[in-house]
């Protein structure tokens, strides 16, 4: 079985092709990938109309190298998939329709994938044990979840982001210190070079009962903290070691947060298998820190290589290629979902 899947959730365009048999894990044949970032970083962020017009531009040429790479025609494509949401609708509507076109032209089945889904199992890409049950933890942009995996479709909810996401949280810190866009490489760039205990922040909500995450509370006290550091309150005027220590203080605070919550998730849920998925893990201080936290319980931390963490078509290409697997097609009238949840009737057979 041959699959095609399309992303165009955000300012990433992308075509991936994965094929397999029954019985045997598929293997990615191509994944490309048009970035906008150097466009959307002159304005600070993504514009939605932007990267909608530059998808639209951008994806002809991305479905043809993909093809090429992988040595195949359209017309050996089984299965197109593409995201449904959430994301940027107007974004959205550009993959989601062209696979929708190609599957109809082709009188080939459709799926329409949620952008959640593929994070959440892009870590099992290529694993020769393919997809087993266990606790995904996604972060990324705009969400940080907490999930119970059974099997393909079969999705819990454990616990969520319920103001800033982990993403969005350095987002925020690293304009608010006037770093260029997108902000998490940047202050994980600087983090390196920082003390972590310099500065003490908040660890929202790691202490309560439930699985829930709050970062919002981190760039409040990150504003508070820069006028203390210098009069003007201006971060240009920060000396260097003083931005690289506020950034590797607020890396550590949501670092111990992420940790804290999933292992509190694994012993409630009783998984021996953590995935952990989405951009934000492809931090290296999290990569690290969290295997060493699985060490020492005796838990198997499955990660995506970091070439599959950031928007890709090749995990809405591999849940899609899972979902055909139970016969969990999608109908051509599948309406896109900007705000599409990960758990719920519509993403299950």
């Amino acid at each position: 079985m041959l699959v095609l899947g399309i992303e165009s959730s955000c300012d990433e365009t992308a075509v991936a092709l994965i094929e397999g048999q029954a019985g045997g894990e598929p293997r990615v044949l191509s994944s490309v990938i048009s970035t906008q970032i150097p466009l959307h970083r002159l304005y600070g962020g993504v514009i939605p109309e932007l990267a909608s017009r530059n998808h639209s531009t951008n994806l002809p040429g991305v479905l043809k190298e993909a093809l090429e790479q992988a040595g195949r025609s359209i017309h050996d494509v089984d299965v197109f998939a593409s995201t449904a949401g959430p994301g940027l609708v107007a974004a959205l509507l550009v993959g989601n329709t062209a696979a929708k076109a190609l599957a109809l032209t082709a009188r080939k089945p459709f799926i329409a994938i949620n952008h959640m889904e593929g994070h959440l199992l892009s870590p099992f890409i290529g694993r020769k044990e393919g997809l087993v049950p266990h606790l995904g933890l996604v972060v990324s942009g705009g969400h940080t979840l907490l999930i119970d995996v059974q099997g393909t479709g079969e999705y819990s909810l454990l616990g969520r982001s319920r103001d800033d996401a982990a993403g969005e949280a350095f987002d925020k810190v690293a304009k608010m210190l006037d770093l260029p866009y997108p902000g998490g490489p940047e202050i994980d760039k600087r983090a390196a070079l920082g003390d972590a205990t310099r500065f003490t922040f908040p660890r929202p909500m790691m202490h309560e009962p439930h699985l829930d995450f709050s970062f919002s509370g981190l760039k409040t006290a990150v504003l508070y903290t820069l006028p203390t550091l210098v009069e003007s309150g201006n971060p240009h005027d920060l000396p260097e070691q003083d931005m690289n220590d506020l950034c590797a203080g607020v890396r550590q605070a949501i670092i111990d947060v992420l940790i804290h919550k999933t292992m509190k998730a694994a012993k409630q849920s009783g998984h021996k298998v953590i995935a952990v998925s989405g951009g934000v893990s492809c931090n290296k201080e999290l990569r690290e820190q969290m295997a060493e936290a699985c060490r020492r319980r005796k838990i198997e931390l499955v990660l995506p290589p970091a070439h599959f963490t950031t928007d890709n078509a090749a995990m809405i290409a591999y849940a899609g290629y899972l979902r055909a697997q139970i016969g969990a097609y999608s109908p051509l009238d599948t309406p896109v979902d900007p705000n599409l949840k990960l758990t719920g009737k519509q993403l299950r057979k």
